[in-house]
């Protein structure tokens, strides 16, 4: 696959890490780019199903071509109008979505309506994604990959620019939405920084404060809220004292296959010219991690138009 240029991953500057957090740390990316995925191609659709405002609906479609996620197309001559097509870069989100579809199907319980099920149209059952190594073809998870700084990779580089104050959001609930746990996780610059901090290995206050440079009350909000969801669990460091430690839930290490992919987009399509910014390696076989996405029912590797959810067809 041919890495996409851009003027945001320049020698020195943001790497392909904050890229990614930054296209989809954001709460109306998510939602915008999931439209797409479902057949939204108007900028009447998106304000219709989201009641986004004209000016941050145009804001963000501007910002998702800029960054080569979407392509404006004229689809009539008189008057001139346009409508919005993912291209191959937004077309290769479809492992990220996959597995926010999977963490959200399994971990979160709270909603008035399920999800829909994944169906793999190559063997016709309903599914899974299974995360393997590309190598060995060996299931993995967090405790199976070892992460390690690229040629542009720090966590300094890695935090995304800040952006304009965004309002929250709340999806609805329909065919294979984004619903708030994942909008918590990854929905805003600094819930994506927070949680990218727990995979590089911070487990005190102070480790978030020294990454992630935030204040001290985003940081304690953003822990806060990943307590509440169950993502994180408080533990006292030791007997007696009122030190905490944050480690993982189970729920936590399950959104290890929404990092990997994420990460693993943003290196394919926006890497810097020294390098990814992050490389994995699979304990077992020794080999560089890519992540892999296979089929729970049949074994097979996924492919993005052999996956159907709720009736769509990725």
């Amino acid at each position: 696959m041919a890495v996409f240029t851009s003027s945001e991953t320049s020698e020195g500057g943001e790497n392909s890490l904050a890229v990614a957090l930054g296209l989809l740390g954001d709460e109306w990316n998510l939602l915008i780019i999931r439209m797409a995925f479902l057949g939204a191609r108007r900028f009447k659709e998106w304000h219709d199903k989201l009641g986004i405002a004209n000016s941050v609906l145009s804001s963000r479609l501007n910002g998702l071509i800029d960054a080569g996620v979407l392509v404006r197309v004229p689809y009539q001559k008189r008057p001139l109008r346009h409508e919005y097509r993912l291209t191959e870069c937004g077309k290769d989100l479809w492992q990220v979505l996959l597995t926010i579809w999977d963490w959200e199907s399994k971990w979160v319980s709270d909603r008035s309506v399920p999800l829909p099920p994944m169906v793999h149209l190559e063997c016709g059952n309903e599914a899974s994604p299974i995360l393997k190594c590309a190598k060995c073809k060996m299931p993995a998870s967090v405790k199976d990959v070892r992460g390690a700084f690229g040629p542009s990779g720090s966590f300094e580089r890695s935090i995304p620019r800040a952006t304009t104050r965004r309002r929250s959001v709340t999806p609805d609930n329909g065919d294979f939405g984004l619903y708030s746990e994942t909008i918590s996780l990854i929905g805003n610059r600094w819930s994506a920084t927070a949680l990218a901090a727990v995979f590089f290995g911070a487990s005190r206050f102070t480790d978030f404060l020294q990454l992630m440079t935030a204040p001290p009350l985003i940081v304690a909000d953003r822990l806060k809220t990943f307590c509440d969801i169950g993502v994180l669990q408080r533990a006292v460091l030791t007997e007696g004292s009122s030190r905490l430690e944050y480690r993982l839930s189970p729920k936590g290490h399950a959104v290890f296959p929404m990092m990997l992919t994420l990460i693993y987009w943003g290196d394919q399509w926006f890497r810097s010219p020294e390098g990814p910014a992050l490389v994995f390696t699979h304990l077992e076989c020794k080999n560089d991690f890519i992540p892999t996405l296979y089929c729970s029912a049949c074994d097979h590797e996924l492919t993005r138009k052999q996956i159907g959810v709720g009736g769509f067809v990725l």
